[in-house]
């Protein structure tokens, strides 16, 4: 009759309560692997495939930063919130990994032939080994997704790492050689002197020194193009500080 709604009918209904019982069981069966499934995609384009190269001129920071613009704004933040100069960060991530994402030390060859185990546990842009970088993300409330991989968060494991040195050891962030020694031989091999032994490393840490002071005079010429690289962003509001 007109005015008056039907009421499903019996039958009908449950064939709907079947057809919505059977899409719960399937999802119950299939939702958890097509998930699991979905996240592993996710990670290995978050954290492998997508992975910036490293830069093509790796001896101007200039050219580094217009490559990878964004690793100036996590290089700053870094500076501000830790205090170890944006040249400096870059010269330890140039010399601990060239720019790349997933280094890692060579494995090591069992009777001279076979790839064995690694050395050590050192991974990412920061070659931060396993110790240290669980202190790192203890002390910073870091997830699952703060990993080594990233530049963001490599350059704030140096600062952080750094800025230790600093308190404990009393190392001035204007210098990065010994920055550099007691990150590489950590603050106990730094307090006992365990680079006096492996002139190799001292030979490095200069070279780390040369670097960030290169870096450094470079970035002067530069900087106040990375700080206008946003649209929001405008003269005079985002030139560089001296």
């Amino acid at each position: 009759m007109v005015g008056k709604s039907r009421k499903p009918r019996p039958r009908r209904r449950q064939r709907r309560g079947k057809r919505l019982n059977v899409w719960r069981a399937r999802a119950k069966w299939y939702g958890l692997p097509v998930l699991g499934l979905l996240m592993g995609v996710w990670a290995t384009l978050r954290f492998s495939l997508l992975a910036p190269d490293p830069p093509a001129n790796p001896d101007n920071l200039c050219e580094i930063f217009r490559e990878h613009t964004v690793w100036y704004d996590y290089a700053r933040a870094s500076q501000e919130k830790w205090g170890t100069p944006i040249a400096t960060q870059m010269a330890f991530v140039y010399y601990e990994s060239s720019f790349r994402s997933h280094a890692r030390p060579p494995r090591t060859l069992l009777w001279g032939l076979i790839p064995w185990t690694r050395p050590t546990t050192a991974f990412g842009y920061a070659q931060a080994l396993d110790p240290a970088w669980r202190e790192y993300l203890a002390a910073n409330d870091g997830g699952w997704l703060t990993v080594r991989s990233d530049m963001a968060y490599a350059l704030d494991f140096v600062g952080w790492y750094n800025r230790l040195s600093h308190e404990h050891l009393g190392i001035p962030f204007t210098a990065p050689r010994e920055l550099y020694l007691a990150y590489h031989e950590g603050r106990g091999g730094y307090t006992r002197r365990t680079y006096d032994q492996k002139p190799e490393i001292q030979a490095l840490a200069a070279r780390v020194r040369s670097r960030a002071f290169r870096y450094h005079n470079q970035l002067q010429q530069c900087e106040q193009e990375f700080q206008c690289w946003r649209w929001y962003q405008f003269w005079p509001f985002c030139q560089a500080e001296p």
